[in-house]
C-alpha cells in the first residue's frame, strides 16, 4: 500500500508533511509535496485525510482486495467523501460525518 501525490493538484500547504508519522513526505523546489520512497509508506492515511485539495491518492494493494484501485478524499464542511476508484474507473463514494466518526 502506498500513496501517490499529484504534483499538479498540490498547493504546497505542508499539511501532509506535518502529519506523516514516518516523515516520508518532503517538499521539492516548487514547494510541492512528494514521497521519496513509496514502498516505505505505512498506509496510515493521515496525509490523505489532511489534504484539502485531493492531491493525494492511496493505492489499495492486491493483498487487501484492491486489485489496482485507488482512494482519495474530498472534504466538505462536516463530512469526508472517500472516493474509491477501481481499475475500470467505476467509483464508489463513502461519506463519513467528521463529528460522529470517533463516536463509537
Amino acid at each position: 500500500m502506498s500513496i501517490k501525490i499529484k504534483e499538479n493538484k498540490c498547493v504546497g500547504c505542508n499539511k501532509c508533511v506535518e502529519v506523516c508519522p514516518g516523515s516520508l513526505i518532503y517538499k521539492n523546489e516548487q514547494n510541492k509535496a512528494f514521497i521519496k520512497y513509496e514502498k516505505d509508506c505505512w498506509g496510515c492515511t493521515a496525509c490523505l485525510k489532511e489534504c484539502k485539495f485531493s492531491a493525494i491518492e492511496y493505492y489499495l494493494g492486491v493483498d487487501i482486495g484492491g486489485n489496482g484501485a485507488h482512494l482519495y478524499v474530498e472534504e466538505n464542511e462536516d463530512t469526508l467523501n472517500w472516493h474509491i476508484v477501481c481499475k475500470n474507473e467505476n467509483e464508489t463514494v463513502i461519506t463519513t460525518n467528521r463529528k460522529e466518526s470517533n463516536k463509537y
